[in-house]
């Protein structure tokens, strides 16, 4: 019988299995991993070869979550780790503030306006029926004054904007 996995042995699988999961990228902005994104959570390998994963949903009922899943368990198990549990981790809920530097750079990259600060609420989160206005830049030109066209894009935390100056579309990924 041979002896269980050390600490080391587990903190340097933990390690793998991270960067394994860590470049899974994202079903509906493919061009951020799960990492840039924020959603990826957790990740801790156990003795036993087993790997467990928390994910949180942008928001609640995000489609992508399936998808998310699946790619987070193929991704472990092409890294060699035979079984992988994922859950939905809900609280803290997901901010847009939890997407890194690289991501809002990728967005950009890919002209799709990145969030500003998420707004910060001290107690309940008041309901507006309006679209909230934000001070947008163009991702392709840079200019300011873009105006809204739909506050609903591809997905329920993007919108469709036009910029003013260029007058070409872009999506922005609201903040939350």
């Amino acid at each position: 019988m041979s002896a269980a996995p050390g600490p080391a042995a587990v903190a340097a699988a933990t390690a793998r299995a991270r960067r394994a999961a860590a470049a899974v990228t994202d079903p509906e902005l493919p061009m951020l991993t799960l990492a840039d994104l924020g959603v990826l959570r957790e990740v801790s390998a156990d003795a036993e070869g087993g790997v467990d994963v928390a994910l949180t949903p942008t928001y609640s009922g995000c489609p992508a979550m399936a998808a998310m899943r699946a790619d987070v368990v193929r991704a472990l198990k092409a890294a060699g780790f035979a079984e992988v549990r994922v859950r939905t981790a809900l609280h803290p809920p997901w901010t847009s503030d939890w997407i890194t530097e690289r991501g809002r750079r990728r967005l950009a990259e890919h002209g799709i306006s990145p969030p500003g600060p998420a707004p910060r609420h001290g107690g309940p989160v008041p309901l507006s029926l309006v679209p909230r206005r934000r001070a947008l830049r163009c991702p392709r030109c840079g200019a300011g004054g873009a105006e809204l066209t739909s506050e609903f894009g591809a997905t329920a935390c993007r919108a469709l904007y036009r910029c003013a100056a260029c007058g070409e579309p872009f999506e922005h990924v609201k903040e939350i």
